[in-house]
């Protein structure tokens, strides 16, 4: 799925996502900034993946873990510096939600800081969801 919005391509075609921008970029990020470049190619490999793109460099990225069928969880979104607060992450989010793959299924993502941005597209804070991390060796 392709969508082009003035200079930029909004894309959801892995082979034009670079494992190794996405690395760079969410190595500058809190939650990420501890994973391989193994972690990341992994992570792809397994989830929807979905970019934007200005001449072919990758400014933008976010993945999709999902079962097809009743959910799906938005994680490791992210828009590098120089592109941000132009509209462009409103749009993205659009870009995913409307995804036909994901439009008629529960939608989760986890957020320390950006409750706001995510409220338009409905979603909502809630208490009933628990964590539990990684177990580490």
């Amino acid at each position: 799925m392709n969508l082009q919005h003035d200079s930029f391509l909004f894309s959801s075609e892995k082979d034009q996502i670079s494992a190794k921008a996405v690395y760079e970029m969410l190595s500058a990020t809190y939650w990420a900034s501890e994973r391989t470049f193994e972690t990341v190619a992994k992570s792809m490999e397994h989830s929807l993946c979905y970019g934007i793109l200005k001449d072919k460099e990758l400014i933008a990225f976010a993945r999709v873990i999902t079962d097809h069928a009743t959910i799906f969880w938005i994680c490791d979104v992210i828009i590098k510096e120089e592109f941000r607060n132009k509209g462009l992450g409103r749009k993205f989010i659009s870009f995913i939600l409307d995804d036909p793959e994901l439009k008629h299924l529960n939608a989760f993502l986890a957020t320390k800081d950006a409750h706001k941005f995510y409220e338009p597209y409905g979603f909502f804070r809630s208490d009933y969801f628990m964590f539990r991390p990684a177990l580490l060796d």
